[in-house]
């Protein structure tokens, strides 16, 4: 069977060993719990406003997961 799936980012200079697993796997973890719940919302909102709507679900890509992803170095 599999085993977790986790992200791996290499070539990164924040830390000795250049490669990310525990950052990047909290920050895809924060994003799939992000985009579940603004996905929908923002659907809703594009329907009324196009601009509102597109902010609200690009937020998990364009903000969560980068800062998850990058506050943790390892």
């Amino acid at each position: 069977m599999g085993g977790f799936p986790g992200c791996v980012q290499c070539g990164t200079r924040s830390n000795p060993c250049r490669c990310k697993f525990v950052g990047p796997t909290l920050g895809f973890i924060a994003f799939a719990v992000t985009a579940a719940v603004e996905w929908p919302a923002g659907a809703v909102v594009y329907l009324f406003k196009h601009s509102k709507g597109r902010r609200i679900m690009s937020h998990p890509y364009a903000v969560v997961y980068p800062k998850v992803s990058n506050s943790i170095p390892i």
